[in-house]
């Protein structure tokens, strides 16, 4: 008996999967290969610029490798939307400093503030993880 064809959904789980994983894999093969820009972007109250830098390629690396497996797709979608939130302080900064990087236009500046939010959203999509808000609190009468 012939299987059913794979749902349009799931296709589109697969497609996100895959773009998300090999964005996080490049990206952090990117911290070790040029670590002097990703040191460059950091914003400068933060300490331990290189090791910062490192430490962010290598859970990039590993949580694009995690989202593969089913067993740590959750985790690693759960990890690298933290790892997301934990360098949106370097498009802040870049943004709020163009002069600072001359050669990227501003508008690409400013764009990838709120394109974090689309990177956060594709990985929850990819990890199977459901957003949603807080409830309010119940009320007590």
């Amino acid at each position: 008996m012939a299987q059913a064809a794979p749902h349009a959904a799931d296709k589109l789980r697969w497609l996100v999967l895959a773009l998300v994983s090999l964005f996080f894999l490049i990206g952090g093969v990117c911290h070790f290969i040029c670590t002097a820009y990703f040191i460059s972007i950091m914003p400068p109250y933060l300490p331990w610029p290189r090791t910062l830098v490192y430490l962010s390629g290598a859970f990039e690396v590993l949580g694009a490798i995690a989202l593969w497996a089913p067993a740590t797709r959750r985790l690693a979608g759960i990890g690298l939307i933290a790892l997301a939130l934990a360098v949106w302080p370097a498009n802040i900064h870049m943004a709020i400093n163009p002069d600072a990087f001359p050669a990227i236009p501003v508008w690409a500046l400013y764009l990838r503030v709120p394109l974090q939010l689309l990177i956060i959203a594709a990985i929850a999509y990819a990890a199977g993880l459901r957003l949603r808000p807080l409830a309010a609190p119940a009320s007590r009468g």
